[in-house]
This record gives structure tokens, sequence and C-alpha cells, in this order.
């Protein structure tokens, strides 16, 4: 600020404000400048015309000047206006005589430290570089990012400071084709700095020198965007990845696949689709985190059997997808063969060794599906087909297949539905007493009476219901439907044990002793009526389970029969270590015993080996008065087949029931 002697020159300012630098002010709905000085001061307007006004409201956010005449009090006077645009409706500075240099100067100067500070804090990355690459600014948010100073830079290269030498060329070919073209263009580019490569979105701007030789300049502010592109790297990844086992998800495979059927001149691939053949039992028995484990192990095994081509992905559950990069049927025909080897082999898990094989389906592209949907329909179709067929094998698609899986989708859509709508019932086929001809018991038979369909047998639906856990709820409802008939059949004085299959997946259930006990104590079934016939395969996986579960049913008061005996696993050894009560022989050895000689011999040992055990002895399948005769010559306790009566709905059964007071049935001599 000049001092009064120094103001002795151009004392209109001073004498009216205290200052050689008022401050003025002019607003959007007036053309009178404001004026004021010191505190306490008055503050003078000074009418403008509409030019000068509309002059001063041209002036931006940025600290600039412009000369004005105007007269203080019917005095003119020439000054410097210094300032910008404050808000929306207001411009502001300070002003100084038109020849106070210093003043004006001290103005300026005031404003760009101010505009300094703004570029220096600003939360943005701010480098200025000349035609050269020489760095001309650099802000603190730059020195952040990068670790270093600002003063250590200025002047040196900043392509050999912060971008790598791979990309050094093409950087400063983009900034010679900047300053040759008069334009610029948002871009991300990597720089080096002390803390590694950040990626920074760039926006640039072409500037001309303010003050000294005219030169241009390119101002590049930037944004740190590299946290961000990680975070999105990541959702790709987990978009397409699955989480368990680090493989391609069902979304990658697909995409995979859609792009090479839609490619031009598209090549031939093939597809495999994989599952696992027993991960219920593994999941059911030892639980979901041991199931995990085998999944990633399984993983792993599949992974050692790819080649580089081949893409391995985990659509869900216990299913993989491989697109074979061979275009060759046979190159997919060995790999699943690699596969299947290869899974003969025990897994080591942590809580056991466990052997999983799998099924595999093969499906070749253009020939099986010219489709991503068509393709996996076709190579899931295969890999039921294999399962149908005994598992642990592959299949190659063929249009026939369709008419077997059509079944199966049938299937899926309406067991559940029948269990809703009660569409089930059982039948009763009577066991005949040998000795007495009486009717002691019956064998309850599940039968599906389809609205559409009519009646469905058993050999259709319960293949299906033991693949896809469904037995279990069918098998829950046997016991409460038989439970109820018995209890119905002990109140009418007819006291008919109902004898009941238990498939080996029911039996392996951990709800089974719970569903039995409810269903038997519900209908005032204490003894039980209802009795169990097991399959061999119930017993051979897990000896000391079975043991307990027949223990504790038989505690109930339910005998319990060994099925198809003669066509199985079980072991004498293992017969004489169970708690059984019946041997139930199978009906293959019946249906020949009056042709031949081995059958019979066959069928005189089993029924010795039962009786030297304490077991009751049932032949089934007997169809002629031959059979009849011959196993009661030899000591079999009960027949049940054709020749005494087939099974029967319940008022069949009832009417068919002999009137007499001990239901006998007369059997031949």
């Amino acid at each position: 600020m000049l001092d009064i002697e120094e103001d002795i020159d151009n004392p209109q300012l001073f004498t009216h404000f205290g200052t050689s630098s008022p401050c003025w002010r002019l607003t959007t709905d007036s053309d009178a400048l404001q004026l004021s000085g010191a505190k306490g001061a008055a503050t003078v307007a000074v009418e403008l015309s509409m030019a000068q006004a509309c002059d001063i409201r041209t002036m931006t956010g940025v600290t600039s000047s412009m000369t004005l005449s105007i007269a203080i009090f019917g005095t003119p006077i020439r000054v410097h206006l210094v300032g910008r645009k404050i808000d929306n409706w207001a411009w502001g500075g300070t002003a100084a005589h038109y020849g106070d240099t210093e003043t004006v100067v001290k103005d300026l100067e005031n404003g760009l430290t101010f505009a300094e500070q703004v570029v220096s804090e600003v939360n943005s990355l701010v480098i200025i570089i000349d035609s050269a690459g020489k760095i001309k600014r650099f802000n603190r948010l730059f020195e952040e990012i990068t670790g270093v100073k600002e003063s250590d830079v200025v002047g040196k290269n900043a392509f050999d400071l912060f971008v790598n030498v791979s990309q050094r060329e093409e950087s400063r070919a983009g900034v010679n084709s900047y300053f040759s073209n008069n334009k610029s263009a948002p871009q991300t580019r990597p720089i080096n700095t002390k803390n590694g490569v950040r990626m920074i979105q760039w926006r640039t701007t072409l500037m001309e020198s303010g003050s000294g030789e005219p030169e241009k300049y390119l101002v590049c502010s930037g944004t740190d965007i590299t946290e961000e592109l990680r975070a999105q790297a990541r959702l790709i990844e987990l978009a397409s990845t699955d989480a368990l086992t680090g493989l391609s998800n069902r979304h990658a495979i697909q995409e995979r696949i859609t792009a090479a059927v839609a490619a031009e001149n598209a090549e031939s691939f093939g597809l495999i689709f994989l599952d696992l053949d027993n991960f219920k039992t593994v999941n059911d028995h030892y639980g979901h985190l041991t199931g995990d484990a085998l999944i990633k192990e399984v993983a792993g095994a599949l992974s050692n059997c790819l080649s580089e081509k081949d893409v391995l992905a985990r659509l869900g559950g216990d299913e993989f997808l491989i697109m074979v990069g061979s275009p060759t049927q046979d190159a997919s025909e060995a790999m699943a063969q690699r596969i299947l080897d290869h899974m003969k082999m025990p897994f080591a898990l942590k809580r056991a060794e466990v052997y999983t094989g799998c099924s595999i389906g093969i499906a070749m592209f253009p020939a099986h599906g010219g489709t991503l949907e068509e393709l996996v329909r076709s190579a899931d179709t295969a890999m039921y087909v294999a399962k149908e067929n005994g598992k642990r094998m592959y299949r190659v698609f063929s249009p026939d297949m369709n008419s077997n899986v059509g079944e199966y989708v049938w299937l899926e859509n309406n067991v559940r539905r029948a269990l809703d709508e009660n569409q089930f019932e059982l039948y009763y086929q009577p066991k005949i007493s040998l000795l007495t001809g009486k009717v002691e018991s019956v064998e309850a038979l599940l039968r599906w009476n389809h609205p559409e369909r009519g009646l469905v047998l058993p050999s259709s639906f319960i293949p299906y219901a033991e693949k896809s856990g469904l037995i279990v709820p069918l098998g829950r409802w046997v016991m409460e439907a038989a439970a109820k008939q018995a209890a119905a059949w002990k109140k009418q004085g007819l006291p008919l044990r109902i004898a009941i299959n238990v498939s080996a997946r029911q039996f392996r259930d951990h709800k089974i002793l719970e569903d039995f006990t409810h269903a038997v104590l519900s209908n005032n079934l204490s003894p039980s009526m209802v009795d169990l016939e097991l399959t061999e395969s119930c017993l051979v996986e897990d000896e000391k389970l079975a043991h307990r579960l027949i223990r504790m049913f038989r505690e109930l008061g339910a005998q319990v029969h060994l099925d198809d005996f003669g066509t199985g696993y079980s072991s004498l050894s293992q017969l004489t270590r169970l708690p059984l009560d019946v041997l139930k022989l199978d009906g293959s050895f019946i249906q020949s015993i009056h042709t031949d000689a081995k059958a019979r011999a066959l069928v005189r040992s089993m029924v010795a080996v039962g009786h030297e055990l304490n077991l009751k002895i049932v032949a089934e399948c007997v169809e002629t008065q031959e059979q009849a005769d011959f196993l009661k010559n030899i000591g079999v306790d009960y027949v049940q087949g054709h020749l005494f009566g087939c099974p029967m709905k319940l008022s069949e059964f009832e009417a068919w029931l002999p009137v007499t007071s001990n239901n006998v049935v007369q059997i031949a001599a």
C-alpha cells in the first residue's frame, strides 16, 4: 500500500476510501459498482454504463484484470479492477489507480497466489509439461502419489521419470500429436511411482503461457483409478470364477461356448458334462465340509487331465463342464476315459478316504447342437444315459437318447407332485404259511395312480426316486400308510403283519428310525405290526450302522427280512452277526427249480443255512403247484406268488381274503 506522500499524484482513491486499493463489487441486479475502503468507511456506488457492467460480468472464477473509466463524486478517474466471479450473482476484487502499477501487481499476485494454492491442494493430480515433455508444475497430490517432490522434478523429463520404457515412445507420440493438432482427449495410462504402478485417468488441455516468450504447455489433470480398476477386476473375477474351486463358473464357460459357436468359420469342439456318482452320499454321511473338500480335490484331478486348449468349469454342486479344444470326437472320448481312470483312485480327505466315480456325457459341435443350449442339453442327456447304464462310464450323445431323458424329466416334474396330491396307494400280496395254509402277513407294494397315465408301475419310477433322493419322503409315506392299515386291520380282528420294502438309500437316511417310530406309535401299534424288508445292499456299506438300526427296529416289535437273498453280496459270516428274522429267497431261484437241478440244490442249501441260523424262510414268485410242493418238502416256511394271490388293491385283497376265522388258504398236499 502507498503511503500518503506517495499517493499525492493519485489522491482520489485514498481520499475517498482511506486506501489506494479499495474493494469493489458488482451484482447481477444492478449496474452500480460498489467501492468501499477501510473498516467503517462509507461505500460509494458508481453508476456504470451497460457495456462496462457487461465487461465486468465476463470475468470468470479465475483472477483477471481490466481497466475502467469512472467518475467518483463527479471526478473522472481511470482504474484497474483486479478480481473474479465470486458466486452466481456477484463479482468482486480490488481497485487501483491506473498509474499505480505496484498496487495492481500486488493485487494480481494475491489472486495468483490463491490460484496456486487451489492447484496445489485440489483433489486431483496436476502436472504441466512442455512440448519436450519437461515438467513445469507438479502439485501436492502428485507428490503424494508418486513419492517425489516438485522441487526435485521440475525441468526433468516426465516420460523418463514416470513412464515404462516399453510405453515411452507411444506416450511421446501422443503428446506430440496434442501439440501439433492443438487437440487433446481423455485417456487412461499407467505411471511409475515409488509405491508401484498406478493407473491414472487423464484429462489434458493445451494452454499458452501468460508471461515471457509465448509457449504452449500441456496441462494434465488426473484421477488415480487404480483401486477402482482393481475392484472392477475383482468383480469380474467373482462373476466368472467359482468361489470354492477357483475354476471358471457357469457364466464364464457359457460365454466361451456362445462365442465359439457364433464365431465366423466356427471350428468343431467337444463338450463334456460330468457328474459325480455318489456325492450326495458323501455329503449326507460326512457333512458339507467334507463334501466341499471332495469337490476341490476333484477339481484338481480334472485339471490334471486337460490340455492347454481345454476349459474346465464347475456348474455348481457336483457338476462340471469341459470345453474340449480338439475338434475330434476321439479326443473328447480319450479325455473322458482319462478322467474315468483318474477317478478310480481314492481321494484322501481329513475325515476319510473317499472313492467317487463319475458319469460323463459328450456332445460335439456342430453335430449335436448349434447353440449353447442345444449342446449343453445334449451333453447332459448323454450323462444321464451313462448313469442309467450303470454309472462310472461315458456316453456320446445320440438323438435316440432324448426319449429316455424325456421320461426322466417327466418323472422329475410329477413324482413330487404325486406325493403332494396323494396319488400313491399300497397294493397287498399275501404270504402263506406252507405248514398251516394261513395268511399271516402281506407285503405292501407301492403303486402310482397318475391322473393321465393311469397305473404307473414301480419299475418306472423307483429308480428315479432312488437317484433324486425322493425315495426318502416316498418311503416315509409307505411307512405311515402301512402302519395306518395295520392298525385298521387290528381293530377289525385281523392281526395281519405288513412288510414294507426299504431301499439302501432310504436305509442310510439319518431320520429313518425316527420316521418309523412315529408311524408305528402314532397308530398305537406297540409292538409293531409293520415289518421291514431290506436288500443286501443295505448291509454291505456300513455293517455297524445296519446292526444298530436292525436291533432298534426289532425293539419296536418289527421283524426284519433280508430280501432277494442269494443275489447280493452278503456273506454267511455276516448273516451270523446281524439280528435278522427272515430270509426271503430271490424269485429267480424259485422259477427254475422244476427244470434246473443246480437251482434246486442251491435252494435246499439256503433253506438249511437259514434254519441253522433260526431264521424263517420265505420263497417268492411261486407260480405252480410243483414249485409249492417242492418248497414245502424242503421246509420253506412261507410262500408268496401268483399261485396264491397277486398284488391287490385294498378292496380286492379284503374281498379275496378267506372268510374263515383263521384265514386259511387251501394248499394241496
